[in-house]
């Protein structure tokens, strides 16, 4: 069970993250330190502004970045639905990196720009994409990175002609990715049999350490066609809810816009904001007395590494200090 859900990654963590922190933790406690740290593993938020090799170590965590991203910016795509003929609403690979990097600030390029081609095949790539394309394709690509390397390979010595029982499964370390040379699928009638296919990614699967998508549903999605190309088979596996709803990250498509609890802490957060406006300047300092800062409902802030915290305190006391000195 501690191998299965990666217990010891977890509890190397959080001792490496005691042990350079032990100053602030001494404060309150280890035990609280503890509570709070598997607290936030629990509930997904540990991945925050955490190092990429941290963020992809282990499948809970890659599924927590991904719910993570949606929920952060899921705006984007619900006002490119709405407003789907501006084109600024819809985004390139570039600007999506930018926005995974505001999570995860080393994050690699090459993965969004692999997430990137499955949407947009043979088209350039500083083409617009909308949220929800660049979302599950991008999922596919993060959660099942070392698998689709695999699969690449099988595909390209199954046009060659050779034998796919000969190809290795990654075993690069966390955070390595090699560069996948792009399978030749300029002509939508090439591509390889589609059963012979199966047949070595199912093989692949039973023998992979690495996360896989479900053998059946790879099967059901094989047996409707007759070839398969490379990348209409990563379109397939990102456009396929029963490999969405398997894997449990994201909602299915239809949903993808309806987060009710962050709409609930969003509306909370416009309502505090407007309350402050209402009572601006002019107010007496005994109507700004009454404004409800400190008892209304919080917000539940994500976890973060006790190192961020240290930082936004220090920037916090040499704000107070700037204030102090200009008042006197």
């Amino acid at each position: 069970f501690a191998a299965q859900r990666h217990v010891l990654t977890y509890m190397e963590d959080a001792v490496s993250q005691l042990l350079e922190n032990r100053e602030d933790i001494s404060q309150y406690g280890i035990a609280r330190f503890f509570t709070e740290y598997f607290n936030s593993v629990r509930q997904g938020t540990h991945i925050l502004f955490r190092e990429f090799s941290f963020v992809q170590a282990t499948p809970h965590n890659r599924a927590s970045f991904l719910r993570t991203f949606w929920r952060c910016f899921r705006t984007v795509g619900k006002n490119g639905g709405k407003y789907s003929s501006i084109c600024c609403y819809l985004l390139t690979a570039q600007e999506y990196h930018c926005l995974l990097q505001l999570l995860c600030p080393d994050f690699p390029m090459e993965l969004t720009q692999k997430a990137a081609r499955i949407v947009l095949m043979d088209d350039a790539m500083d083409c617009l994409m909308s949220f929800s394309d660049f979302l599950f394709a991008f999922q596919i690509q993060f959660y099942y990175s070392e698998f689709l390397e695999s699969v690449a390979a099988i595909y390209q010595d199954l046009l060659a002609g050779k034998n796919p029982n000969t190809v290795i499964v990654p075993t690069s370390s966390s955070g390595q990715h090699r560069q996948r040379q792009p399978p030749n699928d300029c002509n939508p009638l090439e591509g390889v049999e589609a059963s012979l296919f199966y047949q070595c990614l199912e093989s692949l699967c039973d023998r992979s350490k690495y996360s896989c998508p479900p053998s059946a549903l790879v099967k059901e999605m094989l047996s409707s066609a007759q070839r398969m190309t490379f990348y209409g088979f990563l379109m397939a596996l990102a456009k396929d809810q029963g490999i969405n709803r398997a894997l449990g990250a994201l909602p299915d498509k239809g949903d993808l816009f309806l987060d009710p609890a962050m709409d609930q802490e969003l509306e909370k957060l416009v309502a505090q904001v407007s309350g402050l406006s209402v009572s601006g300047p002019a107010s007496s300092s005994a109507d700004t007395a009454n404004v409800p800062l400190r008892n209304s409902p919080r917000i539940n802030s994500p976890w973060k590494p006790l190192h961020h915290r240290r930082k936004m305190d220090a920037e916090s006391e040499g704000s107070n200090e700037e204030t102090d000195s200009s008042e006197n």
